[in-house]
């Protein structure tokens, strides 16, 4: 018989994945709780899955854009505001938003009432970076804005505006101008 052909013979399935109501991995992010449902290992890292959990009055992270993956969020209680560049768009129950590679934005929840939301990573890719996230808030310091910016670029993404910059040790010359000395 050839390769091609053995009807008799069991294929092989991939595994399914169930991940139960207290299953999956828990991240803690200040005041919001991240359970991850499926962080790519079961899907050949084209698929992430997590749900998160923003307490009233949650701030998001500063508005950014990833260049490799597509971001979804479902909102499945609460409000959640996603600001797009300058516009907002209050999603509530039922919400699907899906951010393509290059979007400015960010997300929060303005409201008293916590928000539940399902987010998609399509890669993978951006679960490590709330890994990195949760271990250098571990000691219990402030996330800086160079930290978090250094934790996003690992992970294709940057923030969509320009971060403050640090002042200029020395003068600044005009191209051609002889460089100030010593």
């Amino acid at each position: 018989m050839t390769e091609e052909a053995r009807p008799h013979e069991p294929r092989t399935a991939p595994a399914v994945s169930v991940v139960g109501p207290g299953d999956g991995e828990t991240i803690v992010l200040g005041t919001t709780r991240m359970r991850v449902l499926e962080d790519g290992s079961r899907t050949g890292h084209r698929l992430a899955i997590a749900e998160s959990v923003l307490a009233p009055h949650t701030q998001g992270p500063p508005q950014h854009r990833h260049a490799r993956h597509d971001e979804g969020f479902y909102v499945l209680s609460g409000t959640v505001r996603f600001t797009v560049g300058d516009e907002d768009h209050d999603a509530t129950e039922g919400t699907l938003v899906m951010v393509p590679p290059g979007t400015p934005h960010t997300f929060a929840n303005p409201t008293d009432r916590p928000a539940v939301m399902l987010s998609t990573f399509t890669p993978d890719l951006y679960v490590q970076y709330f890994r990195d996230l949760q271990e250098a808030l571990a000691d219990g310091r402030p996330l800086t804005p160079r930290a978090n910016i250094d934790a996003m670029s690992r992970y294709a993404t940057e923030p969509a505006t320009e971060p403050a910059t640090e002042p200029a040790t020395e003068p600044a010359t005009e191209p051609g101008a002889p460089a100030a000395g010593p």
